[in-house]
Formats: structure tokens, sequence, C-alpha cells
């Protein structure tokens, strides 16, 4: 029998023990934080506001807009006071929540974009049903069927990662408590346990990947049988911001997660994770702002009558 202490606590390691680049790193990640919350709560602030919006669209962008800004914020305010302070220790219970709330909110993003693309679908594909076709009730269920599978699959993903023993080392080569360098702190034999996390994960991603494309090959489709300039711009310019902002989520949730543990790379998993934890939930409301006409007339009005109010 050996002698083991289980883990109560975990030491981040961080982004980097340079001295030099954590103010330089602490001010980069504040601006970009700032511009998250301004971009994401001013993006859900505009469509509340503005009854032009109150469309299926934005009701699934105003979604999107508030899990981006609640996934940036399980991490990013822990990986700046890492940078400040040199205590960058977090409990085994504050390591825990912070894994399922990010990896919750992240799943309910996956399913949200696929079905924000059933929504382009049915806009391009089927304009004369779009009204019958995503009513109320049609929305309301594939916004809670997101956030149920979400949150049901970061319940799986926690029991699954701290059912493990921990009895060795507690110093995770990260900046934040991510699944996969979590558990290879774990003393336990985790075989079964990287495969639930590998399969999970990987049905998350197949069923919402499965259903974004097959909306994108019929939209393809579609365009090809338009016959008028107009309608083709019309549709690319419809799903153009959705298509930017899937690429950017899919392509980094992919590379991180979906390869094999011997092919990780701690350093290169890190600058990965902060593209994907930081700099795309600043990067979705910047997308759908810059390429959206509705959105920058609604900004527009919100801003004048802001100023005619002061004015008067």
């Amino acid at each position: 029998m050996e002698n083991r202490t289980e883990v109560t606590e975990f030491i981040l390691l961080g982004l980097t023990s340079n001295p030099d680049l954590q103010v330089p790193l602490f001010i980069t990640f504040l601006m970009v934080y700032i511009i998250t919350l301004v971009g994401n709560l001013g993006m859900i602030l505009l469509i509340l506001l503005d009854s032009r919006l109150h469309t299926p669209m934005y009701f699934f962008l105003g979604n999107l807009s508030l899990v981006d800004f609640c996934y940036s914020s399980a991490v990013t305010p822990k990986v700046m006071a890492g940078l400040l302070f040199t205590d960058k220790v977090i409990s085994h219970n504050g390591c825990a929540t912070q894994v399922f709330f990010f990896s919750g909110f992240a799943t309910v993003e996956n399913y949200l974009l696929a079905s924000m693309a059933y929504d382009r679908y049915a806009a391009v594909c089927k304009p004369l049903h779009y009204t019958t076709t995503m009513t109320t009730n049609m929305c309301l269920g594939l916004i809670i069927g997101s956030y149920v599978c979400g949150f049901l699959s970061a319940s799986i993903f926690n029991g699954n990662a701290f059912s493990l023993t921990f009895c060795e080392s507690n110093v995770i080569h990260h900046f934040f408590c991510d699944l996969p360098a979590v558990m290879v702190l774990s003393c336990s034999d985790r075989h079964f346990n990287d495969l639930v996390l590998l399969y999970l994960a990987s049905f998350n991603i197949f069923v919402a990947l499965t259903i974004i494309l097959i909306s994108y090959a019929m939209i393809f489709i579609t365009i090809l049988k338009m016959r008028s300039a107009a309608g083709h711009q019309k549709a690319i310019y419809t799903c153009a911001s959705h298509f930017t902002a899937v690429s950017i989520f899919y392509g980094t949730l992919i590379y991180m997660y979906l390869q094999p543990n011997s092919s990780h790379s701690m350093d290169t998993d890190k600058i990965s994770s902060v593209f994907y934890t930081m700099i795309i939930p600043m990067l979705n409301p910047v997308v759908y702002s810059l390429r959206n006409k509705e959105v920058k007339n609604a900004f527009t009005k919100m801003i004048s009558k802001a100023k005619y109010s002061m004015c008067v």
C-alpha cells in the first residue's frame, strides 16, 4: 500500500513565467475582455431595445452573445488575476466549477451555431414558409435544447474528469482548468476517461457539424439554382456572418480537442486556447455587426436617440 495524499488544490502555471511579459499580457487581455463585454452585452441590449431585431435570427444571435460573454467570463478574469499576482492556486472545487461552466457554455455555443445554420437554411431555401417554419415555439425549442445538451455534456465531462484520483503532481501546465491538462495529472488509470472525453466531444461536434454542413449544402444548391445576381448576393449576405463564425469556432475546436494525446503540445495548446477562450467571444459580435446592415442601423438609431436625450 502506498501512502498518497489526495490533491485539494491545483497550481496554474499560466501563459508565461517571464516577469517582463506579465503586465503587457494583462493589459492586452484586459482590453480584449472589455471589448468582449461591451460587444456581447451591447449586442444583447441592442436586440432587446430595437423591435426590428425581434426576429428568429437575432433571437439566436442574442443567445450566442450571452453564451460568449459567459464562457469568456469563466476563464479570463482568473487568467488576468494570475498575471498580476504570484498566487496562481485554484481549489479542487474551483477548478471543477471552471471546467463545468466553460465546457457547458462552449457546448451550448456548438449547438446554437447548428440551430442558426438551420435558421439560415429556412431563410434561403424556404423563404415563403420561413415564418411558419421558424415559429416562436421552434426557436424556443432549439434554444432550450442547446442549453440542455450543453450542460448535460458539461455534467458528464465534470463527473468523468473529477472522478479520477489526483495524488501526485498538482501543477496544471495551462492558464486555466482545461480538461486534457487536468486529466493528465491523475494517478488513476484514465484510459476509459480519455475515451469518454474524446467520444462525447466528438459526438457533440459531429451532430452540430452534420446539421451545419447539410444546411449549407442545401443553401449552396439553392444559390446555384438562382438566376438573378441580386438573389445570389442576398443569399450570400444572409449567410456570410454565420459562416465566418462557424469557420473560426470549429477550426479551433477541432484542432484543440480532436487530436490524439500523443500529438498534444502544452505550449501550442496554450496559444490555441487563448484564441478559443478569449478571442472568439470578442470576434463574434464584431463579425455580426460589421457584416450586418440591420445591426448597424439599429446601433446608429440607438446612438442618435442617446444624443437627442442628452441634448434635451
